[in-house]
């Protein structure tokens, strides 16, 4: 159960800067937004992953968490909740939104949801291709909520990504984003209208 139900309720109770930052870098020109609403200390790694597969080309936006490993928990909130004013703004005006989350498992594994079923397929496909053990079907993590974080930009759909936390350390980290990536840039030249 998350402490929170909104941003409204954990900005009322917890510091910026202190308890948790909030880091956003917008490029008008690019259509794609990658986001790690769980960033920081609470899904550790999502905030870098996201990053790397953003690099300068797309636009980023990262919630973290700051407090003691422990503690940064009580700052996760759930993606069909996820309401920070910021983030639904930058998403409300991006064509496609990828999403990064970190879960648990005893085996390496990257879960594919979310209702853009495009992006879903290629990703799937391209990390597959790459050796990484993907899958869009039969998990828990499906992101099929309309109001998930990831599903709410202009086309009313978007994807997620999440990963087992062996795959969020550097070396996977590494491997994995320009796999994304790639896979981002074909999806985007398929959509009418897409400038890039």
């Amino acid at each position: 159960m998350d402490t929170y139900e909104s941003f409204s309720q954990l900005g009322a109770n917890e510091v910026h800067g202190t308890d948790y930052r909030v880091r956003a870098i917008v490029r008008p020109d690019s259509p794609v937004l990658i986001i790690a609403p769980h960033g920081g200390g609470i899904e550790i790694g999502t905030s870098e992953l996201a990053s790397r597969i953003a690099r300068a080309r797309h636009s980023l936006f990262l919630f973290e968490g700051l407090k003691p490993p422990w503690q940064n928990r009580s700052l996760h909130i759930t993606s069909h909740r996820f309401d920070h004013p910021h983030c639904l703004d930058l998403v409300s005006r991006s064509l496609v939104t990828l999403a990064v989350h970190g879960c648990k498992g005893e085996e390496s594994q990257i879960y594919v949801g979310g209702l853009d079923l495009e992006l879903k397929a290629r990703l799937t496909t391209r990390l597959r291709a790459a050796g990484f053990p993907a899958t869009a079907e039969g998990h828990r993590y499906l992101g099929r909520h309309p109001l998930n974080i990831c599903n709410r930009g202009l086309r009313r759909c978007g994807a997620q990504l999440e990963l087992t936390r062996d795959l969020r350390a550097l070396p996977a980290r590494r491997a994995i984003a320009p796999v994304v990536r790639d896979a981002i840039v074909e999806h985007v030249a398929s959509l009418p209208g897409a400038s890039r």
